[in-house]
């Protein structure tokens, strides 16, 4: 005898698809001039983020990603056609979830299966072989009963603006959201800096979504 286990309620997908794939809503405004002159970059920095290893670690993963998107960065800031600043961030939030399950009543009791009571049960020819209550294959009513889970979903989110250093005019924006289960930023920035660039640059204002499996 089997025990019986059914979700009655279908979850949502709260989270990033499975575990290994970074699930993340994009959406870029943008005035890309369709030919650019001059690409070379510089980053903008606040005097904390210039202090802060994590977002030196960071920022080599957005330099690589204009490097592909064809712009390289300048040795000067005063050589530079453009600057780039960007910001991460991550917070959680706690998620509980009550499920109704159908579960065999059953399962677990000293009575459950051929093997009830030893060798009275119905396999060794006991007084109560026969009877249908102890039969190998008698089905048992399924109750409905609620289970609760608990867990923390991670929003992550990156922004990047791109701005002409001349003028000062935005060239683009764009933001990268992605809720999961990984709370480790350092772990989901190499798929959230790689999305944000994806089709580069893609059309202006129009949210995409943009799935990428993660390495082992």
């Amino acid at each position: 005898m089997h025990r019986f286990l059914f979700l009655l309620i279908t979850l949502p997908l709260l989270l990033s698809g499975c575990a290994s794939t970074i699930r993340s809503e994009v959406t870029a405004f943008h005035q890309w001039p369709s030919a650019l002159p001059e690409k070379s970059f510089v980053f903008e920095r606040s005097d904390a983020q210039a202090q802060s290893l994590e977002y030196r670690s960071y920022e080599a993963l957005v330099r690589d990603a204009l490097s592909k998107a064809g712009l390289q960065e300048a040795a000067g800031s005063e050589k530079a056609a453009l600057h780039v600043k960007f910001n991460a961030t991550i917070s959680g939030r706690d998620v509980r979830i009550v499920e109704t399950v159908l579960v065999d009543p059953w399962y677990g009791t000293p009575w459950y299966g051929p093997n009830a009571f030893g060798p009275f049960g119905p396999y060794w020819g006991g007084r109560y072989a026969g009877h249908p209550l102890y039969a190998p294959m008698w089905p048992s009513m399924p109750v409905a009963r609620e289970q609760e889970r608990r867990y923390t979903v991670f929003h992550r989110e990156l922004k990047i603006k791109i701005t002409s250093a001349s003028d000062g005019k935005p060239l683009y924006d764009v933001t990268v959201r992605s809720d999961g289960k990984e709370g480790n930023l350092a772990k989901v920035m190499p798929y959230l800096v790689q999305s944000a660039f994806a089709q580069f640059p893609g059309k202006s204002g129009v949210p995409r979504v943009v799935e990428l499996k993660m390495k082992d």
